[in-house]
């Protein structure tokens, strides 16, 4: 049946069935988005609110007892950081007592953090970290050591493979940004590792730093004619982490180098030749020229890596579990492990939270300081 023609106020014709598609396109629209929008709302906008409304709680994944509101108890735990000094543990004579390996010996700090009534404001508390000075222990009880310790190893990693995996692949793209024979060949091998998922990479990295016959251990033996001595890279906490940190580069350093490469190819050549022409060298070109080229893509690269420095997970999750002795536990590590293996949602939420100010800190500060500046 043809279309019936109408007219409008102002007397043009227009046709009836235009005129219902031209309503149903948003409904289509809305019914074709609709699975993306279902799953944002299911595992991204809800699970966002409900952590902060759990943070607030004392939920527990499973549990008889009603949800109860316990104010910034969760947060305060999580926060509290105390200074306990300890003074040496003395004779008759008021002489230092010396252990065993002529040490001097202190008051163990459970003796104030376990229902010690003279000392109310350090119960409770545990034993983050201690130093001798001046004849005292000055020992850092927190709330939460295992927080303070996934803060400082997040820090930690995050200070060092920002500037290193940026470095790295800037580096890279550099030298593949040539039209010489082969580069694509290059070009592809330093881009493989990242379509290798960060799971598969980190059980093959067990096996290359494996203590008794991993590659890296092997290959230093044969290069030091026998002379070094095996490390088990992931058992140590001072390798641990510097560890996963060179497995992280190594993966993720080729996504960076195709943006660095991408931001080298839209600075225009005839820069380079008027800095030739002025007697610019290869140096002078990169500092006046190449770098003031690649400012916005350095601060889309510094961003990306931060944020995901910042996220660190799977490789702690399947290489080390947070070991040895809490050397690699991260933010992200712990929330999941006091969310899901502990049960306690509330206490995981709080953590999640505060992860997020911790994020949206840095963000806010590296927006601040890689603004545009009015000259």
């Amino acid at each position: 049946m043809a279309a019936i023609a109408k007219t409008n106020p102002q007397g043009q014709a227009y046709s009836s069935k235009g005129n219902k598609d031209r309503y149903l396109e948003p409904l289509a629209a809305w019914l074709m988005a609709s699975p993306a929008v279902i799953l944002l709302l299911a595992f991204l906008i809800i699970p966002f609110f409900l952590a902060f409304f759990y943070a607030f709680t004392n939920q527990r994944l499973v549990s008889p007892n009603p949800t109860e509101y316990v104010g910034l108890a969760n947060f305060k735990q999580l926060l509290t950081v105390k200074i306990l000094r300890l003074d040496p543990i003395v004779d008759a004579a008021g002489q230092p007592v010396l252990d065993e390996t002529g040490n001097i010996t202190y008051p163990r700090e459970r003796e104030f953090t376990r229902n010690n009534p003279e000392y109310p404001q350090y119960n409770g508390l545990q034993k983050w970290t201690a130093w001798d000075i001046g004849g005292s222990r000055w020992t850092l009880l927190a709330g939460d050591a295992v927080f303070m310790r996934s803060l400082i190893n997040t820090f930690y990693f995050a200070l060092v493979i920002v500037p290193g995996q940026a470095g790295l692949g800037l580096l890279l793209a550099l030298l593949i940004n040539q039209r010489t024979a082969g580069v694509n060949f290059f070009r592809t091998v330093f881009f493989i590792p990242v379509v290798v998922s960060i799971v598969v990479v980190s059980i093959l990295f067990q096996f290359i730093y494996d203590g008794d016959n991993g590659l890296v251990n092997n290959t230093l033996v044969f290069l030091t004619g026998g002379r070094f001595t095996p490390v088990d890279w992931l058992a140590s906490p001072s390798t641990a982490m510097p560890a996963i940190m060179v497995m992280s580069a190594w993966q993720a350093v080729g996504i960076h180098m195709v943006i660095w490469l991408a931001g080298l190819q839209t600075i225009p050549e005839i820069l380079y030749e008027a800095a030739s022409i002025d007697g610019a060298n290869g140096w002078q070109k990169f500092i006046y020229v190449t770098w003031p080229g690649l400012r916005n893509t350095a601060v889309f690269i510094l961003v990306t890596i931060t944020m995901a420095a910042l996220g660190l997970f799977s490789q702690i999750d399947v290489m080390t579990q947070g070991g040895p002795l809490d050397s690699t536990t991260t933010v992200i590590y712990q929330a999941v492990q006091k969310g899901y293996k502990m049960q306690d949602i509330a206490y995981g939420s709080a953590i999640s939270v505060a992860f997020f100010i911790l994020v949206l800190t840095v963000a806010l500060v590296q927006r601040y300081l890689t603004r545009e500046k009015d000259v």
